[in-house]
């Protein structure tokens, strides 16, 4: 199947949404407009909860709904264009996951309410006023990830012998960064580990950023999270396994595709939470007064396979606390 038509039968089954009786007996049709950092497969799966969840609180496809997908793929540069596309499209209600989506589609509307599932530091990115009372367009969930460097670095060192020093891979032009390489280098500092930064901007710099790791002799790696990252997440996990570098990654899909391990939001919840936030806004409620959620649920996945193949031994101790352990 090639992309337009994946898109078009994803168009045909991936969402819909509960009206206000007047809207429905008007036979009003909603759109909603989702906006993603990430690609269509990498995010199929999370959509697919969204939608069950909508499906749940009463949504029809086709009915009483209609809605417009904008990828970016990982490039980040072509979401001002998609958000203004969507804006084009008058749609409804605006779904975002990433932060730079998030605030691609804030400069792109002030009017049409916009919906995060995923966004790290609302606040800090300039998003909203607070989290009790965000005050303009823009509500939903923050993934709290910008806050967890501390907790992954602790983590590596539980499982890295000898552990001193630690690459942190980075993309500039996404704003979640700024506050996580300042979480990072806090941590650093109480944990006694060196950080070396890597600001890796396209898939081409993969390759020479291990190579520098290994030239400044990094223990370990940690990414941080984001959309290019996750689109070209068997690059980065093989990379890792070739260069024999343990490897921290946010979310679980990298150690299911043979990475190391992950801790961080358990990203299917976002959706659920997200659906939540659409039918409070197609019923009438605000943005502006609805409170942003942060998550309570966090999980650690291990790869006992590939602890193996990099000479690792994973501390009982840690695997007891192991949401799910990959052999």
């Amino acid at each position: 199947m090639d992309r337009r038509a994946f898109i078009g039968s994803l168009a045909g089954s991936l969402l819909a949404a509960p009206l206000t009786a007047e809207a429905q007996e008007a036979g009003k049709l909603v759109r909603i407009g989702i906006l993603s950092t990430g690609s269509i497969s990498s995010n199929l799966h999370l959509f697919k909860v969204f939608q069950g969840r909508l499906h749940e609180l009463g949504y029809i496809d086709g009915q009483n709904v209609a809605f417009e997908f904008r990828a970016a793929d990982g490039k980040n540069e072509r979401l001002p264009a998609l958000a203004a596309e969507l804006i084009q499209l008058k749609v409804d209600v605006l779904l975002t996951t990433g932060t730079p989506a998030a605030v691609a589609a804030k400069q792109a509307t002030s009017r049409v309410p916009i919906v995060t599932a995923i966004v790290a530091d609302p606040v800090g990115a300039g998003l909203i006023n607070n989290l009790a009372r965000p005050g303009g367009n823009i509500t939903g969930i923050a993934d709290l990830d910008d806050e967890l460097s501390g907790k992954r670095m602790a983590l590596l060192k539980e499982v890295v012998p000898g552990l001193s020093r630690v690459a942190i891979m980075w993309k500039t032009g996404n704003p979640a960064h700024k506050t996580a390489l300042r979480e990072a280098e806090v941590a650093g500092r109480s944990l006694d580990l060196r950080l070396q930064l890597l600001d890796v901007r396209a898939p081409s710099e993969f390759q020479p950023a291990f190579t520098m790791m290994a030239r400044e002799r990094a223990g370990a790696l940690i990414l941080m999270a984001d959309s290019m990252f996750s689109v070209h997440r068997a690059q980065l996990v093989d990379t890792a396994a070739r260069s024999r570098m343990p490897t921290m990654f946010w979310v679980r899909d990298f150690v299911e595709a043979g990475g190391l391990m992950s801790y961080g939001t358990v990203y299917p919840d976002l959706f659920l939470r997200a659906a939540v936030y659409v039918d409070k806004i197609l019923k009438g409620g605000k943005p502006a007064d609805l409170p942003v959620e942060q998550p309570t649920k966090f999980e650690l996945v291990i790869n006992l396979k590939t602890a193996k193949a990099l000479g690792l031994t994973i501390p009982p101790s840690l695997l007891q606390r192991a949401d799910q352990v990959i052999e």
